[in-house]
């Protein structure tokens, strides 16, 4: 991915959050200093009440491969639109760059590998199968993937100054999904590259956070770009849920991840029920219908940067049952079976 500054997505993970300002200090520091929010749910036993370690088995070979495939092919309406509103602002891009500088690549880039394990064939090969995997479903080139040692659960990429890009997964996200849930987490991060959103990205989360340190700068910046840039967050991550339903097929192992992100327990894991969870964000898309929960709804959603994971969930499901997504379904079925013939 080409990109002339750092860039850096969301975690699949993150909570909705609004924004606040921070500044680097010093000593041991997390991904939440550079604007990368995780969700704290703890590391715990797996489904069924049984620990598991960071050895994994690898998914077979998913039935269908999208060797074509675009990103536009997959590109939520919302991350289309807004994007085309960012890019309309003037000198947005320059601003960026000029907050950013190598400065701060630098800090990014050490500070989200120098304490992780880099998987490759030799090192955690399951886990690195499964990046290979997501990256061929989704006809992009795989990324290096870095384990790091993290109690909080969390995955996020970073791009920086167009070196091979890379995402760094904590250890307690490996044990709190199953491999598959896994998987798409990855494609989800993936989703981020394919779709180029680095550049937006880095506005979102570095941009925001630096505009507040400038002095006279800080204040125009927040009310100018913060609520447009937190729309076009909101609609990227949905993009990228699509992604992770291309990887895993099944609808409900990306509602799972997303109903463990809004109140997963680890040691009850197999007493989640996925379909409780979409009815219960249906009963949210009701509950918001009349004039006073639109309004409440817009009010809770301004200013994240997140959708809510209901609404993640809702979106998900209606379109893995949409013409689109059984229309790529079938094209990518339709060149396999030709070429492998």
């Amino acid at each position: 991915m080409a990109s002339a500054s750092a860039s850096a997505t969301l975690s699949f993970l993150a909570l909705p959050q609004r924004p606040r300002p921070r500044r680097c200090s010093g000593g041991s520091r997390n991904p939440s200093v550079l604007g990368l929010s995780s969700i704290s749910i703890g590391s715990g036993p797996a489904a069924g009440g049984r620990r598991r370690g960071l050895r994994l088995s690898v998914c077979r070979a998913a039935a269908v491969v999208f060797r074509d495939l675009d990103a536009d092919d997959f590109r939520h309406p919302l991350d289309k639109q807004n994007t085309l509103i960012l890019r309309a602002i003037p000198g947005l891009n320059d601003l960026g760059r000029a907050l950013l500088g190598n400065v701060t690549e630098q800090v990014m880039l050490l500070e989200n590998i120098g304490t992780s394990v880099l998987v490759s064939k030799n090192q955690l090969s399951d886990l690195h199968e499964l990046m290979v995997e997501a990256a061929r479903i989704l006809n992009i080139e795989a990324p290096d993937l870095y384990i790091r040692q993290s109690p909080v659960p969390n995955a996020y990429t970073l791009a920086i100054g167009g070196k091979k890009p890379f995402v760094v997964v904590h250890t307690s996200l490996v044990e709190l999904l199953t491999r598959k849930e896994l998987q798409a987490v990855l494609a989800h991060e993936l989703g981020h590259l394919k779709c180029d959103h680095g550049v937006w990205l880095t506005f979102a989360n570095i941009l925001t956070l630096g505009a507040y340190s400038v002095p006279g700068l800080g204040g125009l910046i927040a009310q100018r770009l913060e609520e447009q840039l937190f729309r076009w967050l909101r609609a990227a991550e949905l993009t990228c849920d699509r992604a992770a339903l291309l990887v895993a097929q099944d609808p409900k192992v990306v509602i799972s991840v997303l109903m463990k992100l809004a109140g997963g327990i680890p040691s009850l894991a197999d007493q989640l029920n996925v379909d409780a969870f979409l009815e219960q964000a249906r009963s949210y898309e009701k509950a918001a219908s009349s004039p006073v929960g639109w309004y409440i709804r817009n009010a809770q959603t301004r200013q994240l940067s997140h959708p809510l994971p209901v609404l993640r969930a809702r979106e998900i499901d209606e379109w893995s049952r949409s013409q689109d997504y059984q229309a790529l379904l079938r094209r990518a079925a339709q060149i396999n079976s030709l070429q492998n013939v």
